[in-house]
């Protein structure tokens, strides 16, 4: 997606009134990246697509590179950063520019003193299981992360401030519950996929027995994502390739090349662009994840859509995204992976109703369905058009 500059005052449309207008929806795609997607900056910019052609928003973000992943013909605002010390009283820029409801898809947004309606998104609860943070963050921020994630209170009081909080998945929503990290109400607003259907096939594109077999990881490379138990799979999987395909800092690509099985066929792509990652993943074996833990799961959905069959460790959330239409193995045990790998061969009429449920599946899962979802949260009593029945 690419986005041109436009104005928010042509931000404009029907809905329930404020003082006689309709009310201004701004949202914080401060967390866009610059170079590639990664999960939240995807959920953002999918949601902000689906959800302007039902209701106009305005996006807030603070790096004019931001723009080449978000939708074009959405209105934005360049604000501060969301790591500036001006975080602390942003609630004043808002209220400045007439915010009536505002929506991050991160828990955390600069509040103090707000007026307008406020809903916050938790993705998930792996980084207090799991609490090393992502790379990408400054250093100092990394510090507090850790600090942050060492006890719940934290969490609970930046959810309570909230009006409303939305997560992705039923599975972290009971979690919340279990937790009790918030007073507010919790609505669940999935992650989709990000291209439209593909014709119906039944994995018609993957190359002939007896070439080699193709699975694919897409992913980042946390220690929680465990692709070291995909890798000693590989030892028993003569005549597959795996292929790596994220970004890995180099240090990160050192250590699991380590760990490559003499003899295995292992790709580390280091970054792909997505016509190659949907091409790769159509003529696939397998899209394939030993993932300890997890919030959802987009790759997973992405595969099925493509039809292409899932072979996945054996988690509650992954149950719930493919409805259990996947080959599932004990997280950790690599043999136990390269036998769900070889079944996804055994049977091609098993492999073809595999790909047909999976399919059904992933056709749950669309922006507009979850745009239609967020909306209600945002401007509660809203009429919501139906959805368009497909075609």
């Amino acid at each position: 997606m690419s986005a041109r500059p436009t104005d928010a005052a042509e931000t404009t449309g029907a809905a329930d009134v404020v003082d006689g207008r309709s009310p201004r929806v701004f949202v914080d795609a401060r967390w866009t990246r610059t170079d590639a997607h990664d999960g939240i900056s995807r959920f953002g910019a999918g949601l902000i697509e689906a959800l302007h052609v039902l209701h106009p928003v305005t996006m807030l973000i603070h790096d004019e590179r931001q723009l080449a992943l978000l939708p074009a013909g959405v209105p934005h605002i360049k604000i501060n950063s969301p790591f500036s010390v001006r975080e602390l009283v942003v609630s004043r820029r808002l209220h400045a520019l007439g915010a009536d409801v505002v929506f991050s898809p991160m828990q955390v947004i600069g509040g103090v003193g707000r007026r307008y309606r406020l809903v916050l998104t938790l993705h998930d609860l792996i980084y207090y299981r799991h609490p090393e943070p992502p790379g990408f963050l400054p250093v100092p921020v990394r510090a507090i992360w850790r600090l942050y994630h060492r006890a719940y209170w934290p969490q609970r009081l930046l959810l309570n401030r909230a009006d409303a909080v939305v997560t992705v998945s039923e599975t972290t929503r009971r979690l919340i519950g279990r937790h009790r990290l918030t007073r507010r109400p919790v609505t669940v607003v999935r992650n989709a996929p990000s291209e439209p259907p593909e014709p119906d096939q039944d994995g018609a594109e993957q190359g002939p027995v007896g070439q080699v077999r193709d699975l694919v990881y897409m992913g980042s490379f946390m220690p929680y994502k465990d692709v070291e138990t995909l890798l000693a799979g590989m030892g028993s999987l003569p005549g597959y390739r795996l292929h790596l395909l994220s970004r890995i800092a180099p240090a990160r690509e050192a250590e699991l090349r380590a760990l490559v099985p003499s003899g295995s066929d292992v790709v580390f792509w280091n970054g792909i662009e997505e016509e190659a990652y949907r091409t790769l993943l159509r003529r696939a074996t397998a899209l394939v994840t030993a993932s300890r833990d997890e919030g959802f799961g987009l790759p997973i959905i992405e595969a099925m859509h493509a039809g292409t069959p899932v072979v996945c460790s054996d988690l509650d959330i992954f149950r719930e995204v493919t409805g259990g239409h996947a080959r599932f193995f004990p997280a950790g045990d690599a043999t136990a992976f390269a036998a769900a790998v070889r079944e996804v061969d055994d049977d091609p009429e098993r492999r073809a109703e595999s790909v047909r449920r999976g399919r059904e599946q992933a056709a749950g899962f669309t922006w507009d369905r979850s745009a239609r979802q967020l909306l209600r949260v945002l401007v509660p009593g809203r009429p919501v058009p139906p959805e368009e029945s497909a075609s």
